[in-house]
């Protein structure tokens, strides 16, 4: 597209952070095939198309999550779904004509932690104002699959994006499910909590598709797998994702998060439902992306959880 940028050698000639960029003519728009489907790396492009002369397309193998195309229609820009599957901008000089107040609902990936608990603990909860675009509710429509009464109640939308409360009214049993290659772009944040649930799933569940989850803040496979392991369950970690046997009877364990959020919430909520005191290191991760997170976590559950400590361990007792 014209930008004048670069990244550092490391010792094996691979080019990585930090990346210098540096003023140069101005941007011409491209088209983009993606590899890998990636909503950041495709929200980046269409900032970047909307500076740019001409026309600006990208194309992913999946659709991932379409936030940022939402927004930039709603904002004005001009946006496009192409009959291909791509998506195109017109480069406009960056004028965007935003509302002045913006409401920006929840976000589903978080909330998927207390959907999950409810269902672990067989309880009820209702999230209130969680954004239900459709590339983010996949965890919603396999959890469905799985047995879960699920219901949505729709508010306003923001933005472009729907938004709804979400409610576990009336907790089943789940059954097992099979996650496929072309689902994963729309759950693969919640895929941790999900392992979990499966857990408690009858027959075998399996995760497929899912090697990206390996480059996350931690490998998140292995990490999964390991832990699930200590905690009981049967479980097979395969270059692309998981299989998991069920139900299995959890019991505590001592869980390093390997500083990565998603797997001290995950292991927080399977700490729920298992025998026994499950203590998790590192769980301040947690704040990265839910602040606060153990103390509502106490506040719904009758089970005591409670974060103390040098390491602010996070224990979750039996009854």
């Amino acid at each position: 597209m014209g930008a004048e940028a670069e990244g550092s050698l490391n010792a094996r000639g691979e080019e990585t952070a930090p990346l210098r960029f540096q003023p140069g003519r101005r941007l011409v728009g491209k088209r983009h095939e993606l590899a890998i489907a990636s909503a950041q790396v495709k929200s980046c492009l269409l900032l970047a198309g909307l500076w740019a002369d001409g026309q600006t397309v990208i194309r992913e193998p999946h659709l991932s999550r379409d936030h940022s195309e939402r927004m930039l229609r709603a904002f004005g820009a001009s946006v496009q779904t192409l009959p291909d599957g791509g998506i195109s901008i017109e480069g406009q000089g960056g004028e965007l004509t935003p509302p002045e107040n913006l409401h920006v609902p929840g976000d589903p990936s978080s909330a998927a932690f207390f959907i999950a608990a409810a269902l672990m603990v067989q309880g009820q909860v209702e999230v209130r104002s969680v954004d239900v675009n459709p590339t983010r509710v996949g965890f919603l429509n396999v959890l469905r699959r799985m047995g879960a009464e699920i219901e949505l109640t729709p508010e306003a939308e923001s933005a472009g994006d729907p938004v709804a409360s979400m409610a576990v009214r009336k907790s089943s049993k789940l059954k097992c499910t099979e996650v496929l290659a072309a689902e994963i772009p729309a759950l693969l944040d919640e895929l941790p909590i999900l392992s979990v649930l499966a857990t408690q799933a009858q027959g075998l569940s399996t995760i497929r598709g899912a090697a990206e989850l390996r480059y996350k803040e931690s490998d998140r496979i292995a990490q999964m797998a390991r832990g699930l392991s200590a905690m009981g369950a049967v479980v097979r970690e395969l270059d692309d994702g998981l299989e998991i046997h069920g139900p299995s009877r959890l019991r505590g364990a001592r869980i390093d998060s390997m500083s990565d959020h998603r797997i001290a919430m995950s292991f927080a909520i399977a700490g729920l439902a298992a025998d026994g005191e499950t203590v998790i290191d590192g769980a301040e991760w947690a704040d990265i992306s839910f602040p606060g997170f153990f103390e509502l976590l106490s506040q719904l559950s009758d089970r005591a959880v409670s974060v103390s400590g040098v390491e602010r361990g996070a224990h979750a007792r039996d009854k």
